[in-house]
């Protein structure tokens, strides 16, 4: 029996991670995996509210407690239909686990942390395909991400 694996999905909802998302649970999940949703948001000056989960983010958020308004609401997460399709699709037809766990930070930092701290087997993201110059100016969430994580990154370009 093949080992079940810990795949993590880098989501901010854009249309290039939903692309991952999608491309994951078409060409990457098989029966007994466990997809982790990783979602990280910006913090807000002055918000306390997450000061709990800061360093570590959420506790791991099962897909069943992950699509109810109050637990969203928590989170401060706005859910997309298309992702939770994505998701539903993922648990049901591959017959795997889908939990989801949200962080507070620098998403380049945060993405790595999450690798090392989830032991993850490895790590889907979508890439917007940003031009030289602007990933220059801006740096590249996934260039970083590449480069400084521990386990193996599959990036889906648009």
């Amino acid at each position: 029996m093949a080992k079940e694996r810990k795949i993590g999905i880098a989501m901010d909802f854009s249309k290039s991670s939903k692309n991952a998302l999608r491309w994951a649970t078409d060409n990457l999940i098989d029966k007994g995996d466990t997809l982790l949703l990783i979602h990280v948001k910006q913090p807000q000056p002055g918000e306390s509210r997450n000061l709990l989960w800061s360093n570590t983010g959420s506790p791991l958020i099962p897909l069943v407690e992950f699509r109810e308004p109050e637990v969203l609401r928590k989170y401060e997460v706005e859910l997309d239909p298309e992702v939770l399709d994505s998701l539903d699709t993922a648990s049901r037809q591959k017959q795997a686990t889908v939990v989801a766990k949200v962080y507070w930070g620098d998403a380049r930092e945060k993405l790595c942390d999450a690798v090392g701290s989830l032991k993850l087997d490895c790590l889907v993201m979508g890439s917007r395909g940003l031009g030289s110059i602007q990933r220059v100016l801006l740096g590249s969430v996934t260039n970083y991400v590449v480069t400084n994580a521990t386990c193996p990154v599959t990036i889906v370009k648009d």
